[in-house]
């Protein structure tokens, strides 16, 4: 789940360096282009077939997954990456209430003590100083945006969790740049825009990242309960934080500090639990 934050945070930053010009659903696209070829490849190599068992819940987390990717796309190319990553990891909450509702995962006190220093982390590394002293806030819609994309995620995290229990991690992978191809492609033809060869390549980098975080992500939630890994993966803020301060020059001042410090308190109370269930 740590090597998917990284990979994650690496696509928010190919991300950023084209959102100013090239559209979400058109990056949407090309993540699907690579990551389509690259699942086949895997697929073949290992020997696995394509398809899948469940086939309708396979195309169900492919959209909810890529109506997730199109507001989180939206939310980096309009807010700072810290920012937009702070409102992207709402979804921990929304996943753990729904792998409650739909699966019947109990969410043990651990679980709730890590989600809720990870909700205080998220909620210092955004700023509330600024709002209580009637500083700069940050636009609304974008926020909406990213708050949807957060609820989204959380459908899709919880569907591939339910898959995890009849489907290869990388059939799940493989469905989801599937389904996004043709959802994505009406919204490209309405506003194309022709990349130039630097933001090509940044949108294979956004294609590679995003496989390796699916990859992974995959693997780490039909592994372990919805609840407990979208905990631990509350560290991909520390690396937003981290990206934005070198390459785009975003301050990280004491709040920043203070919420990574809750955010690694969260991941290493995760561990602990995941460690104690498997001794005994």
């Amino acid at each position: 789940m740590v090597a998917s934050a990284l990979s994650f945070s690496l696509m928010g930053v190919c991300v950023k360096q084209v959102g100013g010009r090239i559209p979400a659903a058109e990056v949407v696209f090309a993540r699907a282009i690579v990551s389509v070829a690259l699942s086949w490849w895997l697929l073949h190599r290992a020997g696995i077939p394509a398809w899948g068992k469940r086939r309708w819940l396979l195309i169900w987390r492919g959209a909810i997954g890529t109506a997730a990717l199109l507001c989180v796309y939206a939310a980096l190319a309009a807010l700072p990456l810290a920012a937009a990553t702070v409102l992207q990891y709402l979804y921990p909450p929304f996943t753990a209430l729904l792998a409650w509702l739909m699966l019947g995962e109990p969410i043990g006190k651990r679980v709730l003590a890590a989600m809720a220093l990870g909700w205080l982390g998220v909620l210092l590394v955004a700023q509330p100083a600024g709002l209580l002293q009637g500083g700069a806030t940050l636009p609304l819609f974008p926020v909406l945006i990213a708050v949807t994309g957060a609820l989204f995620t959380a459908l899709a995290y919880v569907s591939v969790r339910s898959l995890g229990t009849s489907e290869h991690p990388l059939v799940i992978v493989f469905y989801f740049p599937l389904v996004a191809l043709p959802l994505s492609l009406p919204l490209v033809a309405l506003n194309p825009v022709l990349p130039t060869p630097a933001e090509l390549l940044w949108l294979v980098g956004v294609g590679v990242f995003t496989q390796l975080g699916q990859v992974y992500l995959t693997r780490s939630l039909t592994a372990l309960p919805a609840a407990r890994a979208t905990a631990i993966s509350y560290v991909q803020v520390l690396f937003a934080g981290g990206w934005g301060w070198l390459l785009f020059g975003e301050s990280i001042d004491s709040w920043t500090i203070a919420g990574a410090g809750l955010v690694l308190a969260a991941t290493l109370v995760s561990l602990s639990h995941s460690r104690q269930q498997k001794r005994s």
